[in-house]
């Protein structure tokens, strides 16, 4: 073999093994970042992130969302967590299946030790759901849940029953009169669902039921973002002195690698402005 065609065999090696062992390293440095997070707040720490935009198919980007398998193995490190042990659960999430939400949010409800959900950016939707499971739930001062009122083929289940009530029974087809059916068991479902989280949480019934009604009773848009001071307003056990260890885990789930970033900063703190002509501190490279 000449020398052009070994080079060529070392080229097709190298970009078949770098790959697998930069994920490797990835998921190592995952790990350690997670047994910081661990060690500072003497807790199992469990992630549940959604990078919407991590996956791609022949060029068209595919949406990550809380499914069964995210909720199997929810359920597997809730299990494997002795009783005593708090938990802290980091979500970013746009939601998922109401099914698998509930699943993972009735385990953290059952859990005997302290449970709280981290909120780095957001958990719309099933990953709010999920939150209100929680005995404290963790946010960044700018993050954000959601809304849980259910959809039904990509409509909200409130806006199908208002489209309904306008309309005369006689006008309408048996499709949509059970489209319509199955929207009422929804809304009602997961309101009921939201008064148990809440109550097995310690809410006091009426406060619960207010509370279910307005997360699921399709009053705001389904991507109403609800911000540290409305769950605040809503009664929620919020804080927002968020770890810089979730911060690290964070950068651990890059998104895909574009042509060009669409945001770019120096990722350094930066203090307050100087003040009576002090001049400035020495930024980076000086």
């Amino acid at each position: 073999m000449d020398s052009i065609g070994l080079l060529w065999l070392v080229l097709i090696f190298v970009g078949f093994v770098q790959p697998i062992l930069q994920q490797r390293i990835l998921l190592a440095r995952r790990v350690a970042a997670i047994k910081r997070l661990e060690s500072r707040r003497g807790s199992r720490v469990i992630t549940l992130i959604h990078r919407q935009e991590g996956m791609s198919f022949f060029g068209f980007r595919f949406a990550r969302y809380i499914d069964i398998d995210d909720s199997e193995a929810v359920l597997r490190a809730i299990e494997l967590t002795d009783p005593s042990v708090p938990i802290d659960l980091v979500i970013h999430t746009p939601g998922g299946l109401v099914l698998a939400s509930e699943q993972i949010a009735r385990a953290l409800v059952q859990h005997q030790g302290k449970v709280t959900v981290i909120v780095p950016h957001y958990a719309m939707s099933g990953g709010t759901m999920i939150a209100l499971a929680a005995d404290e739930i963790l946010m960044s001062p700018s993050a954000v849940l959601g809304p849980v009122d259910p959809q039904l083929g990509g409509y909200p289940a409130a806006s199908i029953l208002a489209a309904v009530e306008r309309k005369d029974i006689n006008e309408l087809d048996d499709q949509t009169l059970i489209f319509a059916d199955m929207a009422a068991k929804a809304r009602a479902q997961v309101k009921e669902f939201l008064v148990d989280i809440l109550t097995g949480n310690g809410m006091d019934r009426v406060r619960a039921e207010e509370l279910a009604v307005m997360l699921s009773d399709g009053r705001w848009t389904h991507d109403y973002p609800i911000t540290v001071d409305k769950v605040r307003e809503l009664g929620l056990p919020v804080a927002t002195d968020l770890p810089e260890e979730v911060r690290e885990i964070m950068d651990l789930y890059p998104q895909p690698k574009q042509q060009r970033p669409s945001v770019e900063y120096i990722p350094l703190p930066y203090g307050p402005p100087p003040v009576n002509g002090d001049r400035p501190p020495a930024g980076p490279g000086r």
